[in-house]
């Protein structure tokens, strides 16, 4: 299937009651974007939505039909391939209806009816127009200078490439404000694509509640949703109207414009049908009742979808941090609710045991100052004494003195309890116990370490009737980076279903908003931020430095997250993966992505034994790999195929 399709919004500057002059400012600025695969005008776009008793006027009428045909000859004779879509109002069954013409391949493909017309406040379609209901005709039949024309027509209808990948669909401006709006209809039919051809005056704050409005629809019909409204030249008598275009996509706002210079502009958006064919596919809501409906007609355009150049995922500029906010202000909004949620989550675990001690394993790194954090703000949730939260820190051969000094200032800067436990010895008589050098620094010798740690955790916390908080995060779940049974384990997770990248995002947040909990937490906090990520199970340097540095050994974080991001939550194939991290992440080499790419496809399918069992943690976003909600996948599943997918470089 073709991913991408390049996509418009268009608002001429219309001159009311002239249909050819309004159909030649629809044709210039098509024609301006002929990379466009579909191009939407506004409601009544042809003669003006204004025209009021003009409409009456049977030569308006005719004239617009005429506009029209003209307009849809010369498309392709200026080059413009794709499909347009243009407003007119149209004669049958002895009434006026207001319609959507789609016009392509030097014809009108199809005239659909506007469902529901508005007869309130400043509006008075029902004087001019009958709703689509009142129809009995299924077609409209014209006469031109190449011979009697059939043109379906009906609200029921679908426009479609060949292929059944781009099927489009049409709500006229008060459709999309009713309750049941056409367009949910249509996506449960089967349309991805929705054009919405508008005249919208604007009041006080309706810009807002018409942005949520088209926003959410294309969330909840998971399709793009092209609007389309009527500029400044409509504004009259005591309406004013903004040209206000937005196209969104499966609840994303891709464009927007509002008030254009000059009158009139267009706005372009490229689609992803993947995303939302892969996210269809997963909300089983879709197509299982459209049948309870009235049946549907699909109209087959043949040139849809090989109008513009092909657009290709080496094309496209993808946010390198998918899962993180892109301003500060989103940042902050989001950090607020995750916070919220995960110290909900264990406060309710806490509330519903009835223990009130938590037990932390720190580090002095991300993940663990983090768990704290929460572990803070729900002990605060409970009115419990910080105290009451155990920080326990356990240095063995490879813990830098910055880890165990940051670590222990931020327990007891908080005032919960300090303990520092030194696992060497006990590390090595273990080894001893089962014949392994003490020098032999191996997998057996790291996870004995991961594995004493969650052994002292847990006696700890039955010492005191306590729960031990796990700190591991999602990107380690996703590459198995996690002792089995070590760090792997614990008897509630707060960061389970936090990627790395987020997990620093998190971080800083704490930071520069509870500056003022106790003197230092700031400078406390970037120190941690600014510490190399390490597991610390290999000895330290002669100069005491860490010699381990996890993202030397697998690959940048930002780069796993990017691809957790876009193989779970959409679905994509490595090829595609690879493309777009090669967009996303320009300084870093192709080879380097692919090698990269390769770890985190192998570790993803061969460390699932480790999610198979994981602990109960708190869900926070789209994206999680618990297997009790999100992600149900065979611990023995054969990745090859995947892993041959990756490009060569």
């Amino acid at each position: 299937m073709q991913d991408y399709i390049k996509v418009a919004c268009a608002t001429p500057k219309v001159a009311i009651a002239a249909p050819f002059k309004n159909a030649k400012a629809a044709l210039q600025l098509a024609t301006q974007h002929t990379d466009c695969e579909i191009v939407v005008f506004p409601e009544l776009s042809i003669t003006g939505y204004t025209c009021a008793d003009l409409f009456a006027q049977s030569y308006l009428i005719q004239q617009a039909m005429e506009a029209t045909l003209w307009l849809a000859e010369q498309l392709p004779q200026q080059g413009f391939a794709g499909m347009a879509v243009v407003g007119l109002p149209v004669q049958a069954d002895n009434q006026l209806f207001n319609c959507a013409a789609f016009l392509q391949d030097g014809k009108i493909l199809a005239l659909v009816p506007k469902r529901y017309l508005p007869n309130y406040r400043e509006f008075y379609e029902k004087r001019w127009f009958a709703p689509a209901f009142s129809r009995y005709s299924e077609e409209i039949i014209l006469s031109t200078t190449k011979g009697i024309q059939h043109i379906p027509f009906g609200e029921n209808l679908l426009i479609s490439n060949p292929e059944g990948t781009i099927v489009v669909a049409a709500d006229i401006c008060e459709d999309l404000w009713s309750p049941v709006p056409p367009s949910s209809l249509a996506a449960l039919a089967g349309a991805n694509v929705i054009v919405n051809l508008s005249a919208s005056n604007e009041t006080i704050s309706k810009q807002d509640f018409r942005r949520d409005l088209v926003r959410m629809q294309s969330a909840r019909c998971v399709c793009g949703y092209l609007y389309a409204s009527a500029g400044q030249e409509e504004s009259t008598t005591d309406v004013v109207f903004s040209g206000h275009d937005i196209i969104c996509c499966n609840g994303s706002i891709k464009a927007e414009s509002i008030y254009p210079e000059q009158g009139e502009g267009v706005i372009t958006a490229v689609l992803d049908l993947e995303i939302l064919k892969n996210q269809r596919q997963v909300l089983n809501s879709f197509m299982t009742e459209a049948k309870e409906f009235a049946p549907w007609k699909t109209i087959v355009a043949p040139t849809l979808g090989k109008a513009a150049p092909v657009i290709t995922a080496s094309q496209q500029h993808p946010n390198p941090m998918p899962f993180v906010p892109s301003t500060p202000e989103k940042i902050h909004r989001r950090c607020t609710e995750i916070a919220k949620i995960q110290a909900t989550g264990l406060a309710q675990r806490l509330k519903k045991t009835g223990m009130k001690h938590l037990v932390i394993g720190m580090s002095g790194g991300l993940d663990s100052t983090l768990a704290f954090l929460v572990a803070v703000d729900a002990m605060e949730q409970l009115q419990l004494p910080l105290s009451n939260i155990f920080g326990i820190t356990m240095p063995c051969v490879g813990t830098s003195s910055r880890t165990r000094s940051n670590a222990q200032a931020l327990v007891e800067g908080y005032g919960a309890t300090f303990q520092q436990i030194d696992i060497k010895e006990a590390c090595m008589l273990h080894l001893r116990d089962i014949d392994h050098p003490e020098d032999v620094y191996d997998v057996a010798f790291e996870n004995t370490q991961a594995r004493e740690r969650t052994q002292i955790l847990m006696d700890i916390a039955n010492m005191h009737n306590a729960l031990v908080v796990g700190t591991g995060d999602l990107s380690e779940l996703a590459l198995g980076w996690c002792t089995y049974n070590g760090d792997h384990m614990s008897m509630y997770g707060v960061n389970g279903s936090i990627p790395k990248t987020l997990v620093k995002t998190l971080v800083q947040w704490h930071a520069d908003t509870k500056q003022g909990t106790f003197p230092n937490l700031k400078e406390i906090l970037y120190d941690i931020l600014d510490t190399p990520i390490s597991p610390e199970l290999l000895p330290l340097s002669e100069s005491g430095e860490m010699q381990q540095k996890t993202e030397e050994t697998i690959g940048k974080y930002d780069l796993h997250d990017f691809f957790l991001f876009y193989m779970v939550r959409h679905g994509f194939a490595p090829a595609k993966i690879f493309a777009l991290a090669k967009q996303a992440y320009p300084q870093l080499s192709p080879e380097y992505i692919q090698n990269t790419l390769q770890t985190f496809y192998r570790r993803f399918f061969t460390q699932q034994f480790k999610r198979s069992c994981l602990p109960d943690g708190v869900k926070v976003g789209s994206v999680a790999l618990s297997p009790r909600g999100d992600w149900r996948m065979p611990s023995d599943a054969d990745g090859s195929e995947f892993l041959s997918n990756i490009p060569t470089v």
